[in-house]
């Protein structure tokens, strides 16, 4: 069905929105994917925090005009489908991977991050991103490394002068 102009006005103001939030752009090409499995992985997006979107590539061009993701219309050729990743960079690639390997119908062909047009193999790359929780987990390990090795190096000076042997003793006679 054909929209009309203010209906492709809508749908342009709609993906520049989010476009304009968005961490990473996915553009897959999807023919020959089955209506259940589209239907799944729209269900898998909303859960994961991925706005996707089967639109026609000249509305996509326009919708991504004066955001970080302009570099990529010229690459918006065939029946593509738009992953944006609103709140995990990763997530609409790892979306996407997740899908591919059960598809091979389904075919990442452009990538987009901070401005930046990788070519569709780049979808590893942005799947392989850590999520929030796991970068801050990374970074609190790194945070804690130093206190963890000050307290291995106390303890062994502590146990080569024999007072670890004293400090044993005192800790079991306390309990």
């Amino acid at each position: 069905m054909a929209l009309n102009l203010s209906q492709k006005q809508e749908v342009v103001a709609e993906l520049a929105e989010v476009a304009s939030k968005a961490h990473s752009l996915v553009a897959a090409e999807y023919a020959g994917t089955t209506v259940s499995q589209m239907t799944a992985m729209r269900k898998k997006a909303r859960e994961s925090g991925v706005f996707l979107k089967v639109v026609k590539n000249t509305l996509a061009a326009r919708a991504v005009e004066g955001t970080d993701f302009e570099c990529t219309k010229d690459a918006l050729v065939g029946p593509l489908l738009y992953a944006f990743s609103a709140e995990d960079p990763g997530a609409a690639g790892r979306l996407i991977k997740e899908f591919a390997k059960t598809n091979d119908k389904l075919q990442a062909k452009v990538v987009s991050i901070d401005g930046k047009l990788f070519p569709g193999s780049h979808v590893e790359v942005l799947a392989s991103l850590p999520t929030r929780e796991q970068a801050l987990a990374m970074l609190a390990r790194v945070l804690a490394e130093p206190v963890t090795m000050f307290g291995r190096a106390v303890k062994a000076v502590a146990d080569k002068q024999g007072g670890g042997e004293a400090t044993e003793e005192a800790a079991a006679e306390t309990v």
